[in-house]
């Protein structure tokens, strides 16, 4: 009985130690982890610098650049005047660029915004939404969201601007 019962034990320390190192293990890949490639992308409600909603589902059937940036970050400030072109060049062709902000406050959000004429939604983002796709450690950290609400491809940190363009254009062709 003995060593049954420390068979079972053996077995559940396993099984623990197991599921710790590997937490998604056993999730299909139509699940998948969160801010996976090819995993849905995780719906949010916010609300724009302008108090105005902003829900990732009213974009459904458009390409989704979605950027989780800061004002004090260096490389972000370098991407967002190329996320601006985007949305200016693309517009037509169904891109929609949103910007999640990871500032504390919108104040210095809301100038950057002016300073850097961007042409596109910003909302605050939150570790609640960070930790839905798959969590922000860094920044910056970009999304791109097929028109079938799949995440068709994921930059983290500063990316060469001409690979993400060509990315970014495969995934408007796709239909």
């Amino acid at each position: 009985m003995r060593k049954l019962l420390l068979l079972v034990v053996v077995i559940l320390l396993l099984f623990t130690l197991y599921k710790v190192n590997h937490p998604h293990a056993g999730t299909s890949k139509a699940g998948g982890r969160p801010g996976a490639i090819d995993s849905a992308a995780p719906g949010f409600s916010l609300h724009d610098l302008d108090g105005r909603p902003l829900e990732l589902s009213t974009y459904r059937g458009k390409v989704v650049l979605l950027d989780f940036w800061a004002t004090w970050c260096v490389p972000c400030k370098d991407e967002i005047p190329h996320f601006v072109k985007f949305q200016d060049a693309y517009r037509d062709q169904g891109l929609q660029v949103i910007g999640v902000s990871m500032d504390d406050s919108p104040k210095p959000v809301q100038q950057f915004y002016r300073d850097f004429k961007m042409n596109y939604p910003v909302a605050m983002g939150s570790t609640a939404l960070a930790d839905s796709y798959g969590g922000i450690l860094g920044l910056p950290v970009t999304f791109l969201i097929g028109r079938d609400g799949r995440i068709a491809a994921k930059y983290v940190g500063a990316t060469d601007m001409s690979a993400f363009e060509s990315k970014l254009q495969s995934v408007l062709q796709a239909k």
